[in-house]
């Protein structure tokens, strides 16, 4: 199998994923998954595609990690590999869906308004 190649964002992370047969390594920005997101939660997060399909000890993973926080960046990289998993094996494109994983969550922070001190938020109204 050659090397597959994947994109994952969400927020302002982004993810580029590269995927082959290995013996279940996840290396992001050089690092190891435990040590790049300390929280099992997170680890859980990025590992979910792989529990699903029951894959964790068939591929090596190689993640580059920018931009975001760790939420969005635990979040892009599952996506990333939700999708160079479905390159590798298009079958299970249904089984990935039913999860949730497949779908990219467009929310972003919105933008601050102009004479407002935040998107949403105004100053204190004052009558005199």
């Amino acid at each position: 199998m050659a090397l597959i190649t994947a994109i994952g964002r969400r927020k302002e992370a982004i993810a580029r994923i590269f995927l082959k047969e290995g013996t279940g390594k996840i290396i992001i920005n050089e690092r190891e998954l435990g040590q790049y997101f300390p929280s099992p939660l997170l680890q859980y997060v990025v590992k979910q595609p792989l529990n699903v399909l029951e894959v964790t000890e068939k591929y090596d993973i190689q993640i580059n990690l920018d931009g975001g926080g760790f939420k969005g960046q635990s979040e892009a990289a599952r996506l990333g590999i939700t999708r160079a998993l479905i390159k590798a094996i298009p079958d299970v494109k249904a089984i990935l869906r039913a999860e949730g994983f497949v779908t990219r969550d467009p929310r972003t922070v919105e933008r601050k308004k102009p004479g407002r001190p935040k998107a949403r938020k105004r100053f204190q109204f004052s009558k005199r």
